[in-house]
């Protein structure tokens, strides 16, 4: 075996319900999945859905704080629904795509929105609005052969006790199946790669200090502290 030039970086993972640890690949998000916030956002319902990358060593565990990023001066939260891919595959079909889900954890889609503005405005890619350093902190994985495959349960995020975001996992336009299943007609999903499914309406802006503190029905909850 070839020797490394460099060390290389550590195995990102994500602590497991009830013990054990989830390797992290790669890490996708799907854009405007809710109809209210897709609304909000001034988007039609029912288009295809888009995807963006998050680099999987943006993942916080452990309730870990999130540092206040540089380059924005309008930090948005986005909650969401975050799934595991357990058994990879390409042009998976929907009936089949969730034996596919090892697990599922409540996650936060961090989003420097004056960022990702000026890149709408300017036609260009929203790389640094979305993936920056620390942008995707997520609780616990709960393993779907526990908890089953969650189409409905209350999602809500609360900022410093005051609820900011609540929804319905029924209200996503595209089901988990329906999102595995396209986003594998583009990419050959592997084990250990995770799906942001997106956020219901109330999306909006944090700052130094704030305590979030996330939860979905029958999943598990996210908290981080804007350092």
């Amino acid at each position: 075996m070839a020797d490394f030039v460099i060390s290389p970086p550590p195995q990102v993972v994500l602590p497991v319900a009830g013990g054990g640890l989830f390797p992290v690949r790669r890490l996708y998000c799907v854009g405007r999945n809710y109809a209210e916030h897709a609304r909000e956002m001034g988007h039609d319902l029912r288009d295809p859905p888009f995807f963006f990358a998050k680099p999987a060593d943006a993942v916080v565990t452990g309730g870990g704080d999130m540092p206040y990023p540089g380059g924005t001066s309008d930090l948005h939260h986005e909650i969401e629904l975050v799934v595991a891919i357990g058994t990879g595959g390409s042009a998976i079909g929907a009936e089949a795509a969730l034996d596919h889900v090892h697990g599922y954890a409540a996650g936060l889609d961090m989003t420097r929105r004056d960022v990702q503005a000026a890149a709408k405005k300017a036609g260009r890619p929203w790389d640094m609005a979305k993936g920056f350093d620390h942008s995707a902190p997520i609780g616990l994985l709960a393993p779907a052969r526990h908890i089953g495959h969650p189409g409905a349960g209350a999602i809500s995020l609360r900022v410093n006790g005051v609820e900011r975001q609540r929804g319905d996992l029924s209200e996503q336009i595209w089901s988990v199946a329906e999102t595995i299943a396209y986003l594998s007609t583009l990419v050959a999903l592997r084990p250990g790669d995770l799906i942001m499914t997106g956020t219901p309406a109330g999306v909006g802006k944090v700052v130094r200090g704030d305590v979030l503190e996330g939860h979905i029905e029958g999943v598990g909850a996210v908290r981080t502290r804007i350092a």
